[in-house]
C-alpha cells in the first residue's frame, strides 16, 4: 500500500461524504428515512456499475480506490442505516421498520446488480 492510495481514497471520501450531506439537507417528510434509503440505493448502483467497470477493465484500480472505496464508501451510510432502524425499534414502529429494512436490501442488491449488468 502505498501514500498515493490513501490520498485517492481519501479525496473520494471527502467527495462522497459531502453529496452524502448534501443529500440530507433535502427537505423531507420524517415517516420514513428517506435520505438513507435514496443514499443506500444510488450507491448500491454506482458500487456495482464501477464492479462492471473493473471487471471490463474499463477502470483501473486507483480509479477503483478513488470511486468505489472513496466517493461510494464516503456516500453510502450503512452506519446510519443500521442506526435509523435501531430507533425504529425502540419506537416500536416494527411495520416501518420491516419495510425499510426489507427494502433497502432487496431493491440495494437489485440495483448493484442492475449497475454490473449495465457495465458489463
Amino acid at each position: 500500500m502505498n501514500f498515493i492510495s490513501f490520498l485517492l481514497v481519501g479525496a473520494g471520501g471527502a467527495i462522497g461524504s459531502m453529496l452524502r450531506y448534501g443529500v440530507a439537507l433535502a427537505p423531507v417528510n420524517k415517516f420514513f428515512p428517506y435520505h438513507t434509503f435514496i443514499v443506500n440505493i444510488i450507491g448500491s448502483f454506482l458500487i456495482g456499475a464501477l464492479m462492471g467497470l473493473l471487471l471490463k477493465n474499463n477502470i483501473t484500480n486507483d480509479g477503483w480506490k478513488f470511486l468505489a472505496t472513496g466517493v461510494c464508501g464516503g456516500f453510502t451510510t450503512f452506519s446510519a442505516f443500521s442506526l435509523e432502524g435501531f430507533e425504529l425499534l425502540q419506537q416500536q414502529r416494527y411495520s416501518v421498520f420491516l419495510l425499510y429494512f426489507l427494502l433497502s436490501i432487496v431493491i440495494g442488491l437489485a440495483a448493484t446488480g442492475f449497475g454490473y449488468t449495465l457495465t458489463k
